[in-house]
């Protein structure tokens, strides 16, 4: 079998894009070096210009799975944000609206998210209090956190989710509570930024594996093509772990892991997609809630089952087999995990 790539292996769904958006020193390049444990990242050098006023950075590097977007400073002088704010918005997914606690002017940040959900009332905006560290004394920082929590909340007319949150070189207070935010809408940024490595290399391959299961994700929101692309997409991400362990990727082989999985989770995976395709055809509803259900169920079986073939292939690779019981809990956990909304 030729280990060339397919347009099948390339496939790549669009990236999400997180929106930065403070005023200068909120710690942008913090954040994203801590989330990213890229420690090049500064602005307007791990930060690609777009415009005059926004920067972006895509993570991975090498081969992006996420954008992150950060404007000039809110209330810099001389500058007006008019149109990069307009831009963001047009691209952002989620807004990470990030304020210092030890700074409560933030009356242009408040100003932005008014008009901001008033245009885009549906737009996912978290806060971000940073430098909590600079206000050691607990009840201050509580008092200053209330405070701005109530001015954000009334400029976007309703509740916001918050995390508190320090960031230095030994430090990534809020991090993990950052991520189950974001897992909420947007699992495959989630694991990205905060998925465990399980201590046996899946951090080498994890933006792979979400890769293809991102593109399932979006290749199962169409009545019937499903059924088709995502047995596709998953076969293709099997034949590149394979690639990447060395090892030969055979029918034989692929028998094997499929056993070692269990009969009783392939079985429930098949009939997932019968009932999943099923739903999809029926008028109105089906093609909405269906394909909505469809795809977040296609991008988490395959995410689970990337990272159980990532485990054992690394032990056909070391010629130590995986238990499989351990293979099959890793398998379970995983699907959880990526199906978390």
């Amino acid at each position: 079998m030729s280990d060339r790539p397919t347009d099948t292996d390339s496939a790549a769904p669009p990236m999400p894009v997180l929106w930065l958006l403070g005023k200068t020193g909120a710690g942008k390049s913090s954040l994203v070096r801590a989330l990213t444990g890229v420690e090049a990242v500064e602005i307007g050098t791990g930060f690609a210009p777009c415009t005059r006023g926004i920067a972006s950075f895509d993570f991975p590097p090498d081969r992006p799975l996420m954008r992150f977007l950060d404007t000039r400073g809110l209330g810099e002088a001389g500058y007006d944000a008019t149109e990069d704010l307009a831009r963001c918005e047009a691209q952002a997914h989620v807004v990470l609206a990030m304020a210092r606690l030890d700074d409560p002017a933030q009356g242009d940040l408040e100003s932005v998210l008014l008009d901001l959900r008033r245009r885009r009332p549906d737009l996912r905006v978290i806060v971000l209090y940073m430098a909590a560290a600079e206000l050691p004394d607990a009840a201050t920082r509580a008092r200053a956190r209330s405070a701005m929590q109530r001015r954000l909340e009334r400029a976007a007319g309703g509740s916001l989710p918050w995390v508190e949150m320090s960031l230095g070189r030994d430090e990534t207070a809020g991090l993990d509570a950052l991520c189950e935010l974001l897992g909420e809408t947007m699992p495959a940024v989630a694991l990205l930024l905060g998925g465990r490595s399980g201590g046996d290399g899946f951090s080498e391959v994890r933006a792979e594996v979400l890769r293809y299961a991102g593109a399932a994700a979006a290749a199962d929101l169409a009545p019937v093509l499903g059924a088709v692309g995502v047995p596709g997409l998953q076969a293709a991400m099997l034949r590149a772990l394979a690639r990447h362990h060395r090892v030969d990727w055979t029918g034989a082989r692929a028998a094997e892991f499929a056993a070692a999985l269990g009969l009783g989770a392939a079985l429930r995976l098949g009939a997932g997609y019968v009932i999943r395709q099923a739903a999809k055809l029926v008028p109105v509803a089906g093609q909405t809630l269906g394909a909505a259900a469809a795809g977040a169920a296609s991008f988490a079986t395959t995410y689970a089952l990337g990272r159980a073939a990532h485990r054992w292939l690394a032990g056909e690779a070391l010629g130590t087999p995986v238990p499989e019981a351990e293979l099959r809990a890793l398998y379970r956990d995983a699907l959880a995990r990526a199906g978390r909304r």
